[in-house]
């Protein structure tokens, strides 16, 4: 047998390490991805739409959105040159639609040409449901009732903000909508 010093138990010998084996790199995993089925006529005809309107007025479409929600924006560069944005859901069914024609509509009457906000919110909602009806697209109501938060909400910001007189169009939004229990 080995007898142990006074060194030995001070500085430790190196110690050997076990070579490990080779893991074999992992499996891939195969995804296999059901191929699109062909979009049916109103998939078609909500995409024509998109386009037509994105055409006549022209936005660039800066997002698609996965949420129920949108933004309309423009921007003026120094050269005098504007861009026209929006971020909204991809028109896909009748809410979504709205959501999207409601930006465009922001676009069609003008920023800033009625006064105050909270009115020209109503002209975009107005220019939304106005042109699902001439294109025919189904009007639920709960696209209606989604209006009418909307411009309730719109109104009651613009009270706590100071406005003095309500528009007339929007004295239907004042009180808000009577929600059904399920």
């Amino acid at each position: 047998m080995n007898a142990l010093t006074l060194w030995d138990l001070l500085i430790p010998k190196p110690t050997r390490y076990k070579r490990s084996r080779r893991r074999k790199p992992p499996v891939p995993k195969v995804i296999i991805r059901k191929p699109k089925a062909p979009p049916t006529g109103m998939q078609l005809k909500y995409e024509q739409i998109t386009k037509e309107m994105l055409t006549k007025y022209g936005v660039r479409v800066r997002k698609w959105r996965s949420s129920m929600s949108g933004v309309a924006w423009q921007v003026t560069y120094r050269d005098g040159t504007m861009s026209k944005l929006l971020e909204s859901p991809k028109p896909k069914g009748p809410m979504s639609a709205a959501i999207f024609l409601h930006e465009i509509g922001h676009h069609a009457i003008g920023f800033g040409t009625y006064k105050p906000r909270c009115l020209e919110e109503y002209y975009a909602w107005k220019f939304s449901i106005d042109t699902m009806h001439e294109l025919n697209l189904n009007v639920t109501d709960r696209v209606h009732e989604r209006m009418h938060d909307s411009l309730n909400y719109a109104l009651e910001k613009a009270l706590r903000r100071g406005l003095k007189n309500i528009p007339h169009e929007l004295v239907p939004y004042i009180e808000p909508r009577v929600r059904q229990s399920a």
